[in-house]
C-alpha cells in the first residue's frame, strides 16, 4: 500500500546530506514551508545549495537557515530586500556565494529540470552582465532570426521542500491561491520532494482536475497546523 504521510517533519528530512542542493518554494513570503526549513536546520545539513524566490526575510524562515550558517550557495533572483538584513550581512562578509538569476529565467530552468530538456536559449539577460557564469566566464550565447539569446542549463535539485493545502497518502498535491508559485515545478525537479499540507484527505477526494502536483513527483507529506495571527485569523498562503 503506498503511504507516504511521514509521522514529523524529522521523519521526512531524515537522510538530507552535507552539500544537498535544496529547492524550496515560496514567493516573498507566501508559500514558504517554513515548518520544512525549520526541521532542515534540526537535521543539521551542512554546505547547503538553496534555490529560492529571494534570499530570506527578517529572521525566520530562510533567513534563519541562512543565520545557522547552513547555506554556503543561494541561487534566487531577489536578494536584497528591506528586511534581508541576514543574507547582506553573510555576503558582504564574503560567507555566502550568490547566483542571481532572472526570475522567469529560474522558473523555466527549474521547468527544464523536470522536462528532461539539456538546455535552452533565452533572449533574457543577453548583452548584460547576468550573461555571464558564476566563475566570470562568459556564457554562450547565438542570435537567432535577428535577435540575441543566452544558453541556460536546467537547475536540478535534490531535495524539494514545499507548502500545499491538501493532499492524501499517495502525495497528491494541490495548493491554496498564490501560494502555488515555485511549488509544482520544484517538485518535478528534485529526486526527494517533501511537502507539508495543512489536510490530509482521502483518496478520491481531491479532484483529478484540480490536483497541481501529482504523487508521482511527491516523496513525504506532513501535515501542519495552520498558524494563528495576531488579529485572530490564519496565515493560509504565508
Amino acid at each position: 500500500m503506498i503511504n507516504k504521510l511521514a509521522n514529523s517533519v524529522a521523519e521526512a528530512l531524515a537522510g538530507t546530506p552535507d552539500g544537498a542542493t535544496v529547492l524550496i518554494g515560496g514567493f516573498g513570503t507566501a508559500g514558504i514551508p517554513n515548518e520544512l526549513i525549520d526541521g532542515l536546520i534540526e537535521q543539521g545539513a551542512r554546505e547547503l545549495t538553496v534555490v529560492n524566490n529571494n534570499a530570506g526575510n527578517g529572521d525566520s524562515g530562510l533567513a534563519a537557515l541562512l543565520k545557522a550558517g547552513r547555506v554556503r550557495k543561494i541561487v534566487c533572483s531577489f536578494p536584497r530586500q528591506a528586511d534581508s538584513h541576514v543574507f547582506d550581512a553573510l555576503y558582504r562578509s564574503g560567507r555566502i556565494e550568490l547566483e542571481l538569476v532572472p526570475q522567469g529565467n529560474l522558473a523555466e530552468r527549474l521547468r527544464a529540470a523536470g522536462a528532461g530538456v539539456g538546455a535552452f536559449f533565452t533572449p533574457t539577460g543577453y548583452g548584460t552582465d547576468l550573461a555571464k557564469n558564476p566563475d566570470g566566464s562568459a556564457k554562450e550565447t547565438r542570435v537567432i532570426n535577428g535577435k540575441g539569446y543566452v544558453l541556460e542549463y536546467p537547475i536540478h535539485g535534490d531535495l524539494a521542500l514545499v507548502k500545499a493545502e491538501r493532499g492524501d497518502r499517495w502525495g497528491n498535491l494541490v495548493y491554496r491561491k498564490a501560494a502555488r508559485n515555485f511549488g509544482p515545478v520544484m517538485a518535478t525537479a528534485a529526486k526527494r520532494t517533501v511537502a507539508t499540507v495543512h489536510e490530509v484527505v482521502e483518496l478520491g477526494a481531491l479532484d483529478p482536475e484540480s490536483i497541481v502536483t501529482p504523487g508521482l513527483h511527491v516523496s513525504r507529506i506532513v501535515r501542519v497546523e495552520r498558524v494563528a495571527t495576531a488579529a485572530g485569523g490564519f496565515k493560509n498562503a504565508a
